[in-house]
């Protein structure tokens, strides 16, 4: 009787244990890519892992994944870390079909079995979704447009903008992100999807990532400073060719013409 008592006891521990850690490490489950192309990964991870060694593990299984890539390496494979940000992340380049497969964004625990979350990574000729341009760039106080392209299966899937810090997510229509600023997601119907972000602040940089049903893609937006406006030179009279008008704010996202 005691040893069965115990033995409850040690399932519920290690189950609760597992629900504890179970956000520890995050990333998304399941990622397309075409041929030939690079993908940034972010990884997520507690505040307790910052000095820990973050790796990038291949397989289907946790137990039997191989390591491939860890903190600080370079290469077709690289790993860095962002410990003020909480996170790291996973630069693959030049992926090729047999890169298809179970992967895990893991940190390595001494003493105890490691932590990680795992996802799956889907390249084709053809992917599920993709974006025009994975880095987008926007001034403070503009705007800033994420073409998104899906492929005709996903025609009637719901579409998803969704932020990595908080995981908040955006479907078609206009939401109201705070006083400033707005995202407004539009569905065309025909294999494309415009994201706007409008009203760009400081606070909006960061990671995103696109979804049709439940296959996404990464992208990062940078927002730069709003430039400074000159100001006027005292008294009444104002040297030639002095400027007062105040700087134009202009949108500065710029999109290449191939598939990221």
């Amino acid at each position: 009787m005691y040893f069965y008592s115990l033995l409850s006891f040690l399932i519920l521990f290690v189950l609760l244990l597992c629900i504890s850690d179970s956000e520890s490490v995050r990333t998304l489950k399941n990622l397309a890519v075409k041929r030939g192309g690079s993908l940034c990964i972010p990884c997520f991870y507690d505040e307790k892992y910052k000095s820990n060694r973050k790796y990038w593990c291949e397989g289907h299984s946790w137990s039997s994944c191989n390591i491939v890539a860890s903190t600080n390496t370079s290469g077709r494979i690289s790993v860095t870390d962002h410990p003020t940000q909480n996170m790291f992340t996973v630069e693959l380049n030049s992926l090729q079909d047999s890169d298809s497969g179970y992967y895990w964004c893991a940190v390595d625990i001494s003493g105890r079995v490691d932590d990680g979350d795992h996802l799956y990574l889907n390249v084709s000729a053809d992917p599920a979704v993709s974006v025009i341009n994975s880095r987008v760039s926007g001034q403070e106080g503009g705007s800033v447009s994420v073409q998104c392209l899906y492929s005709a299966e996903y025609q009637n899937k719901q579409k998803k903008w969704c932020r990595f810090e908080d995981w908040s997510c955006f479907t078609v229509g206009r939401t109201n992100t705070s006083q400033n600023s707005s995202v407004l997601v539009i569905d065309y119907g025909k294999g494309s999807v415009s994201v706007e972000m409008r009203g760009l602040q400081k606070s909006d940089a960061g990671w995103y990532w696109f979804s049709a049903g439940d296959v996404g893609v990464t992208v990062h937006l940078t927002v730069t400073e709003r430039p400074s406006t000159v100001t006027a030179v005292s008294g009444s009279e104002k040297p030639k060719g002095t400027a007062t008008t105040p700087g134009t704010i202009i949108n500065t996202a710029n999109w290449s013409t191939n598939h990221a």
